[in-house]
């Protein structure tokens, strides 16, 4: 899912390894989605899940944050629906597995000073094993985590990656609707969640 637009060639994406990928955010979101990390094809063209076969972009639309299916090169039409987008680490590689134990660490540290600045209602992380690896939960579930950033709830979601067997678009479509029915039946969950802030 190209949208028509550029295509990156062989060169392109090897030259990528040295860009990162800005993240799509702003004050308040209502959720941030955090990747593990840019892919090539990702850091190439300069937008986020952009690879060909990522079911992110397609998910988000089958369980309702999107009133459309969105492409890569639409992402900044996510802000005003109050939804953005980081990574859990900047590093681009081709493939997560590229990455060590004391990147996710960093990254994780990173992530809090982001949520502390600009208080999204909850983080969605897009890959269980980059939450597990940067926040210490080895054995952490899908779904709501008992842990919190400050006021930020915190969501856990399989990689949307095409290279993920384990989770297929459908999967992914009733894992996001659980989490967009769960926000939107807690419009007040920032201001109450506030009083037992924790570990921001």
């Amino acid at each position: 899912m190209n949208g028509g637009h550029h295509k990156p060639t062989r060169v392109e994406l090897a030259a990528a390894v040295d860009k990162t990928v800005p993240d799509l955010i702003a004050p308040d979101l209502r959720v941030l989605f955090c990747g593990i990390n840019p892919g090539l094809y990702t850091a190439a063209v300069g937008h986020h899940f952009a690879r060909p076969g990522n079911r992110f972009w397609p998910a988000l639309h089958g369980a309702g944050f999107t009133p459309r299916l969105f492409s890569p090169w639409d992402e900044r039409e996510l802000l005003p629906l109050g939804y953005g987008i980081t990574n859990m680490v900047p590093r681009t590689t081709a493939a997560a597995a590229e990455l060590s134990p004391e990147e996710y660490v960093a990254g994780g540290a990173r992530l809090r000073r982001l949520v502390k600045k600009y208080r999204p209602r909850v983080v969605a992380f897009m890959g269980i094993g980059a939450y597990r690896s940067a926040f210490g939960r080895p054995k952490a579930a899908l779904g709501l985590q008992p842990d919190t950033l400050g006021s930020t709830a915190l969501w856990a979601l399989p990689s949307p990656s095409g290279l993920n067997a384990n989770h297929q678009l459908g999967d992914l479509i009733v894992l996001l609707r659980e989490l967009r029915l769960w926000v939107e039946s807690s419009p007040s969950s920032t201001s109450s969640a506030s009083s037992s802030a924790s570990s921001a």
